[in-house]
């Protein structure tokens, strides 16, 4: 998955090309830089893929696009307030929120195959659930110990 390489990548650069340098800030900085470039990328997504996107989101809600873009728009908020030492901690609570909130929409688009980058191709499924949820609890833990604790 996409956004976990990125996550990781960012981190282990951070941590190992920092120490060499007189940017180096720790593992907390670096945690909460690779979470941000991590919710920068996924943000992209929500504005290239809005319409399939949208598909994602159970039928009886309305304004599907409009709140995709939102959340898009939510998840750079997010980046911007983890890189801040100052609203780290609130943008933390608010992305843990945040991310239990969209775990629906996810279980719901695997329940319908349902592909967020083509709708004419069918998603992975509910197999896929087996990555994506503990995927969503992982997440959660890293924004708990590198924004909140």
């Amino acid at each position: 998955m996409k956004p976990l390489f990125i996550l990781l990548v960012v981190y282990i650069a951070l941590m190992a090309f920092g120490a060499h340098t007189a940017f180096d800030k720790g593992e907390i900085f670096a945690g909460n830089i690779a979470m941000a470039v991590m919710l920068v990328f996924t943000a992209i997504g929500h504005f290239k893929f809005k319409t399939s996107m949208a598909a994602m989101i159970p039928l009886f809600i309305p304004k599907k696009v409009e709140i995709v873009i939102f959340t898009g728009i939510l998840e750079i908020a997010f980046a911007i307030g983890l890189c801040i030492e100052s609203t780290r901690y609130y943008s933390g609570i608010g992305l843990i929120v945040f991310l239990l909130a969209i775990l629906p929409a996810n279980i719901y688009a695997a329940k319908h195959q349902i592909n967020y980058e083509n709708l004419y191709k069918p998603g992975p499924g509910v197999k896929y659930l087996w990555f994506r949820i503990p995927f969503q609890l992982f997440l959660i833990a890293w924004v708990w110990y590198f924004s909140v604790c």
